[in-house]
């Protein structure tokens, strides 16, 4: 008798997790629907054509999308490859506990408050809002994309970041015209 009553409490669990798993996964749905709403007003754009240009950032920077991705030359990490001193940056700005970042739902959260910002500084030092510009200062940092758009001396620092994301081939580009291969190459790889 003790086993039937175990064994029918198993199935009413997994029949509950079942159907609580979509609920769940809506929840979450409809959270990242709000917040990308959010966003996109304040980009002064649809909220369709920003997620499809988060998704060309997430395709870009983790290709598969899934939130464990590490990159082990610059110790990026998940779906949006944050910098851990970033993560660190927006997780106590954001009430995080540190040791919990990496979880998804908090990658999200980190990653929304850095487009927000981004989206805010782009729209301060007047660049136009597109898949360019939101993909090119969440790679180079505000400071490092207003650097390279607004024409000012490339520090070593980012010069070396700008050559760390072009393809090998344009390894050798002179300094003096790094900067327009930088350009060119992410705005007509982000159409």
């Amino acid at each position: 008798m003790k086993k039937r009553v175990i064994k029918f409490l198993d199935i009413q669990k997994r029949k509950v997790t079942k159907f609580s798993l979509p609920i769940i996964m809506l929840f979450v749905s409809t959270a990242a629907q709000a917040s990308c709403s959010k966003l996109a007003k304040a980009a002064g754009m649809q909220p369709t054509k920003l997620e499809l240009i988060i998704n060309k950032l997430v395709k870009i920077e983790s290709t598969t999308g899934k939130y464990n991705v590490i990159n082990h030359r610059s110790g990026a990490y998940g779906r949006y490859q944050i910098m851990p001193s970033t993560a660190k940056f927006y997780a106590k700005r954001l009430g995080i506990p540190q040791h919990l970042w990496k979880k998804p739902y908090n990658q999200d959260k980190i990653f929304n408050a850095i487009m927000k910002d981004n989206i805010k500084s782009l729209k301060r030092n007047g660049h136009k809002i597109s898949a360019f510009s939101i993909y090119a200062i969440h790679q180079q940092g505000a400071h490092g994309f207003n650097t390279i758009m607004k024409n000012k001396p490339i520090t070593k620092r980012i010069e070396r970041n700008m050559r760390k994301n072009l393809p090998k081939k344009y390894n050798k580009t002179p300094k003096a015209h790094l900067r327009y291969v930088w350009i060119q190459y992410w705005k007509n790889r982000l159409g």
